[in-house]
């Protein structure tokens, strides 16, 4: 492999953290005329036209016609980047959704994407697991599964820098952006977030890493984000 008054902080933002669908699978996978398949997207070079269609799995918050989508199919995932949307298309995008996208590919700091995209809601409906990626912590293999929802178990909680903290805020003052924090299994420790903009402070993923004690084991589940190596955009953590 190659080288995942306006912002709805409401349902909108805390669908991509909880938001469940009881919709059963409506498709059989088969990609439509001019789709490309998951490994054709991959093997596209940067700054070439890309169309794909996949699985809502999650999604930041809507903001001035655009929006930042976390999508996979059976074969891979795609992080696709403030694509063009309507208010109205928005809401059509619960966990689950199929649907089309056609866009350029990029690649920053490793993370693969696409940009400029515009959405097409789609007949079908599903719902991916979170892959156990254990096996490939600490490896140059677990980017893979970039943009994957993956599980990661039995993770250390490390202190996030000199003061001792458990973890640090991006914005120390209102709180309105990014948690950050340290994890360690093994030889590797990994740097891991909470996106604000996808799993917002009253989201029980944000007040659990809040409440994070340095030593805590915890079980972690998320979007395996890339930046300069791997940053799991974390929706859910079990403390052990």
């Amino acid at each position: 492999m190659k080288k995942f008054t306006a912002i709805l902080l409401g349902a909108l933002l805390i669908a991509g953290c909880s938001g469940t669908s009881t919709d059963e699978p409506t498709e059989d996978f088969t990609k439509g005329e001019g789709v490309m398949t998951f490994a054709e997207y991959d093997e596209a070079a940067d700054d070439s036209e890309v169309v794909i269609e996949a699985y809502v799995q999650g999604h930041q918050s809507w903001w001035d016609n655009q929006i930042t989508i976390y999508a996979q199919d059976p074969d891979g995932a795609y992080f696709i980047y403030n694509a063009a949307c309507t208010e109205e298309d928005a809401a059509k995008l619960v966990e689950g959704q199929k649907i089309k996208v056609t866009g350029y590919k990029s690649t920053w700091a490793g993370e693969e994407e696409i940009m400029d995209g515009t959405i097409e809601i789609e007949e079908g409906n599903w719902i991916a697991e979170p892959v156990n990626t254990d096996d490939l912590w600490g490896s140059v293999d677990l980017v893979t599964r970039q943009n994957q929802k993956v599980l990661f178990t039995d993770c250390t909680v490390e202190a996030y820098d000199e003061t001792g903290a458990a973890f640090v805020y991006k914005n120390p003052t209102d709180k309105t952006d990014d948690l950050y924090f340290k994890v360690t299994k093994g030889d590797t420790t990994y740097e891991f977030c909470v996106e604000y903009y996808l799993c917002g402070q009253d989201t029980d993923v944000y007040k659990a890493v809040e409440a994070l004690n340095v030593g805590d084991v915890v079980d972690l589940e998320g979007f395996l984000y890339w930046y300069e190596g791997p940053n799991l955009h974390t929706t859910k953590v079990t403390v052990k």
